[in-house]
């Protein structure tokens, strides 16, 4: 299952819009994904300890779980002052490490304005590049994201929708084949004993 971060804790966002469209595409593709929504995680994962060990409330510890059992992430990420949300930062900070990381393919699309969200796709390549994550290099930076999708909730550019169709359609490649050399972090997993 590849897990889809809509990186924002902003309500009825353009990133919900833009996930929801690439779950479309994996969704024609034949591969199984799923949204995970900040803003619906937002009222209990925010607050309280976090890191070194303390047990995170429920809701928060239910998430990190879809992403250690997650066999990709692709993130949807907005420009916020020159980088990621610090709703996206602060959920990365509650990950297990290795597991969350270490070899786990990622993939990344950044939104914004003028820069089409290369700033929060860069800090986020220099997150998974230091935990070791494998980076699908395709990435796409969607440019003057609300203008594109006021009032809509698909992508109706012809060059941005074959730009994502080209891209989810690489990384399902990418994925399958770390995972048939094993190489992929659920294959490089330990198994657990047996009692």
């Amino acid at each position: 299952m590849i897990l889809i971060i809509a990186g924002t804790d902003r309500l009825n966002s353009n990133t919900r819009k833009i996930a929801n469209y690439v779950h479309g595409i994996f969704s024609e593709l034949g591969e199984k994904s799923h949204v995970l929504d900040l803003s619906e995680l937002k009222p209990t994962a925010h607050g309280g300890p976090h890191y070194g060990g303390a047990t995170p409330p429920d809701a928060l510890a239910a998430a990190i779980d879809q992403v250690n059992s997650a066999d990709a992430i692709y993130f949807c990420v907005p420009e916020y002052n020159g980088s990621m949300p610090g709703a996206l930062k602060y959920f990365i900070d509650h990950w297990k490490y290795p597991e969350s990381f270490e070899f786990r393919p990622v993939a990344f699309c950044g939104l914004g304005w003028m820069f089409g969200g290369l700033r929060p796709v860069e800090h986020l390549q220099g997150v998974m590049g230091y935990r070791n994550a494998f980076m699908y290099p395709e990435r796409i930076f969607f440019r003057d994201v609300p203008l594109h999708m006021k009032d809509k909730t698909t992508v109706d550019d012809m060059i941005l929708s074959d730009l994502f169709k080209r891209q989810c359609a690489g990384f399902v490649k990418f994925i399958h084949a770390l995972k048939s050399a094993g190489l992929d972090a659920n294959s490089r997993r330990p198994p657990v004993p047996h009692a």
